[in-house]
């Protein structure tokens, strides 16, 4: 058995985690999206929407997420969060698990 707790000291946004084992992805959870353009050099970020909606931008094309959508992101995708509805609410994988893999827009190449 393994357990994570979140981190209270973390944003209200969510939390976010690794757990002890490489073979996991990392979870977590928020209420809503991070607004900055960024891409992941070799996780799939895999968002399970629970509740509201909510508008992200993936590689410049805006996609609506409504309650039981699962979206798919895959590395070297630049995206973000354009906004969301208050009751807004999704769980996130990111696999393998890489808090160092994040890029921002700045970075990317061709840009």
């Amino acid at each position: 058995m393994r357990i994570a707790r979140g981190d209270e000291s973390r944003p209200a946004k969510g939390w976010y985690t690794e757990l002890d084992l490489a073979s996991l992805p990392g979870i977590g959870f928020a209420n809503q999206g991070i607004p900055e353009r960024h891409y992941h050099r070799q996780i799939h970020e895999i968002y399970l929407v629970a509740r509201g909606s909510s508008t992200i931008e993936i590689d410049g094309k805006p996609i609506s997420l409504h309650v039981g959508d699962v979206l798919v992101v895959e590395p070297g995708e630049a995206h973000t969060f354009l906004g969301n509805s208050p009751d807004y609410f999704h769980f996130v994988l990111h696999c393998p698990p890489g808090q160092g893999d994040k890029v921002v827009l700045g970075e990317l190449p061709g840009d």
